[in-house]
């Protein structure tokens, strides 16, 4: 039997919501047991539907853990759903202004009690058309990095099938008949080359593309296809980078 960790009543209350939402798929969790049971940890994964984080909560949870969503500010403001996310230890991300560092710094300070962070490096619902990951913020690099005397594992995971149940662009919502929805969980990703070199932008871009880069391989086994070489790029006339 899982060991859970400790919650509280809005840890549940989100529970008693994601549960039955998660029914509307057809589950399949692959290599779940990589995600520690305990300890700290940074998940990393990709981003195609409105319905990923009740999908990914539950996955967590089934596990244990209590996920500690790094998300947009504006879901916080959402009536119930905010209040669930900002209780059970949610964090905040305010872009493009000088706060965007103390979300970073939750980031930090979740880690280093022991939870378990879970955050989506695109920012948004990848804007690629084939539903491949896009190239993403250098944010999880900076917290990958800064942990890695502290022992933190980054584990790479990738979920296919809620854009097909809740479509985040047309917005239809198409939940029968049910969907198939697999989650497949990699690895931690071995970042010891990097200890000890100066947190640059280069270094920064160069993680960020070896984390989304497993999620993308990850992918790419769940859909039985091969992923595409580089990362979209949004604005950039389709062309990838």
């Amino acid at each position: 039997m899982v060991k859970r960790e400790k919650s509280g009543f809005w840890v549940w209350a989100a529970a008693a919501l994601f549960y039955p939402l998660s029914l509307v798929g057809k589950r399949e969790y692959r290599d779940w047991d990589k995600l520690p049971a305990e300890g700290p940890v940074l998940l990393v994964m990709n981003h195609v539907s409105h319905l990923d984080p009740p999908s990914d909560s539950v996955m967590v949870h089934r596990r244990g853990r209590v996920p500690r969503f790094m998300a947009k500010e504006s879901l916080f403001t959402i009536p119930v759903f905010g209040r669930m996310l900002a209780a059970s230890g949610g964090i905040p991300v305010r872009r493009g202004s000088g706060e965007a560092r103390s979300s970073l710094s939750a980031a930090h300070d979740a880690l280093r009690e022991g939870k378990l962070v879970l955050i989506y490096p695109e920012g948004t619902i990848t804007k690629d058309p084939t539903g491949w990951p896009m190239r993403a913020r250098t944010g999880v690099a900076r917290l990958a990095l800064e942990n890695l005397d502290h022992g933190v594992p980054v584990v790479p995971a990738a979920r296919w099938g809620t854009q097909d149940i809740w479509n985040g662009y047309d917005r239809k919502f198409r939940p029968f008949p049910r969907k198939r929805v697999v989650t497949a969980v990699g690895d931690p990703v071995d970042l010891s080359a990097y200890r000890g070199q100066p947190i640059t932008n280069q270094v920064l871009r160069e993680v960020t593309d070896l984390l989304m880069g497993r999620v993308r391989d990850l992918l790419a086994g769940i859909r039985d296809e091969p992923a595409p070489a580089e990362f979209f790029r949004p604005g950039s006339g389709g062309e990838s980078a």
